[in-house]
């Protein structure tokens, strides 16, 4: 497979330094600027303004902990899948109001294909069961939901690695 990192229409061309430093940061968005400037040889100043900018064209837009919530509660994980009865936009809009502020839902994707949408609920049992219950009280729009308990994680990434996008070049 093929990915045109230097493609214009995502954002301004994009140099080796660009690129390691924004694979240097996926590995470990907590490195010191004097360790990124070594690890891409460039000196601390020109490292820091290359950062700055990849920050002001949204190409890097956060930084961020990630939290092993399962060594803290006892959550479980559950993926549903959802169908609305009607394709309103404002069924649409309503449905992704309720999601945004219902803080369980952790993800939430709307599709193509046989379902509308797939959400990630992070909560107890009971809790997924009273929110989806809460949800079709509220909502006469959904259609037909499906719900699947996640048992165990086999892989888990917010993304390739930029390293393996860049093989080859």
């Amino acid at each position: 497979m093929s990915y045109d990192l230097m493609a214009p229409r995502r954002w301004s061309r994009l140099d080796s330094y660009d690129l390691r430093i924004l694979a240097a940061l996926q590995r470990d968005g907590r490195i010191s600027m004097p360790k990124l400037a070594r690890e891409v040889h460039l000196s601390r100043t020109p490292c820091w303004e290359r950062v700055q900018r990849l920050e002001a064209q949204g190409i890097i837009h956060h930084y961020a902990t990630e939290i092993d919530i399962d060594r803290l509660l006892d959550l479980s994980k559950v993926v549903v899948e959802v169908t609305l009865k009607s394709h309103q936009a404002e069924d649409f809009e309503r449905f992704e109001a309720m999601v945004r502020a219902c803080p369980e839902i952790v993800e939430c994707y709307a599709v193509a294909g046989d379902l509308d949408y797939l959400l990630t609920l992070r909560a107890s049992l009971s809790d997924c069961q009273r929110l989806i219950e809460g949800f079709l009280a509220v909502d006469k729009t959904i259609e037909r939901y499906l719900t699947y308990i996640v048992t165990r994680p086999v892989k888990h990434s917010a993304g390739p690695p930029l390293e393996y996008l860049l093989k080859g070049r």
